[in-house]
């Protein structure tokens, strides 16, 4: 009986630290996920990324990648003809990939129709109006 009842206490405490270490996983894997979704949304708000995080590309970082919207703002100050058009096509289509960043997760997440419907026209006329830029930058070689 006393081994009987050695086994169950046992049991039982494997199972509480069975449960326990599920939700600290469960709470780092969480974490992780609300961070990455955050990234897109913080680059729109202005608010800087860590350099060495990827571009919205998923490839190399473009000149002006993170920097915040008045920082973009800023770098347009001073710049005119050539020089100011290609500094805004290359910052716009960062703007845009941002909205297109945090529209994404809204098409599932948002509780009512009209955002999903929303995010889904963002997506589609920000991602049409990247490449007419990416085209611009093309043809002018840009």
């Amino acid at each position: 009986m006393a081994k009987e009842k050695s086994i169950n206490q046992q049991s039982i405490l494997f199972g509480i630290i069975g449960l326990l270490l599920g939700i600290v996983l469960a709470l780092l894997f969480v974490r992780s996920a609300v961070n990455d979704n955050m990234a897109g949304m913080m680059r729109m708000m202005g608010i800087r990324q860590n350099q060495e995080m990827m571009g919205a590309s998923g490839g190399m970082m473009m000149e002006h990648e993170g920097l915040g919207m008045q920082d973009m703002v800023e770098a347009l100050k001073g710049k005119t003809g050539a020089e100011f058009d290609k500094t805004f096509i290359d910052l716009m289509i960062e703007h845009h990939r941002g909205a297109i960043d945090m529209a994404n997760p809204a098409k599932t997440n948002a509780e009512r129709q009209e955002v999903k419907d929303l995010a889904g026209d963002i997506i589609s006329a920000q991602t049409q109006e990247i490449e007419m830029m990416r085209k611009w930058q093309q043809d002018w070689g840009y």
